[in-house]
């Protein structure tokens, strides 16, 4: 019986020391790294951004707008086929929780009635009073937890008439794993 409780112990004590692993969304640029927790309110935009990433599908594309105290974009560029093609449109999920607020992610869209998101878009928000009119017509799907002086750094950049940078500015984009604990000392309102 003794023997069975050390045993107890033990394993309680080992499963209390063993650290989650949670997944977040890594944007490598020549500026620097971002990283960004993707919100469970928004599964179907939290899935496709995991999706597009571990597929290499911004890879190949470039932060291609970007104004200073509004926002950076990603992903295709403003073009007819990125806001037509149904393999890139989800429908939005609003959520009154998660707002415009500076190192929002959200998701790129064009005037569509319907507020379908582009899926190949995403942009964060670089104005630090937020951009609330944009609430509940864009959906926010993530924030950004480490890389905000990217951010500031990237919209800052020399642009042409369409606020597209005159040196691109590429994207790597990945999903990482992260323990706990960092997780927490980066995003300390995670619980």
């Amino acid at each position: 019986m003794k023997k069975l409780l050390i045993l107890c112990v033990s394993l309680l004590q080992f499963s209390c020391s063993i650290e989650k692993d949670y997944n977040i969304g890594q944007i490598k640029t020549p500026k620097g790294d971002i990283l960004i927790w993707l919100y469970d309110e928004t599964p179907n935009h939290k899935a496709s951004f995991i999706e597009l990433a571990n597929n290499g599908y911004w890879d190949s594309l470039t932060f291609n707008r970007v104004i200073p105290n509004f926002v950076a974009q990603g992903g295709c560029p403003d073009t007819p086929e990125g806001f037509t093609d149904p393999e890139y449109l989800l429908e939005p999920e609003f959520n009154d929780a998660l707002q415009h607020v500076y190192g929002a992610v959200g998701a790129g869209r064009d005037d569509n009635p319907g507020m379908i998101s582009a899926r190949c878009q995403f942009y964060v928000v670089q104005n630090k009073e937020g951009i609330h009119r944009l609430d509940n017509k864009f959906t926010v799907f993530g924030k950004v937890i480490k890389g905000m002086d990217v951010i500031d750094s990237i919209v800052n950049v020399e642009r042409d008439s369409t606020n597209m940078p005159l040196t691109p500015i590429t994207l790597d984009v990945n999903m990482i794993s992260i323990k706990e604990a960092e997780l927490k000392e980066l995003y300390p309102e995670f619980e």
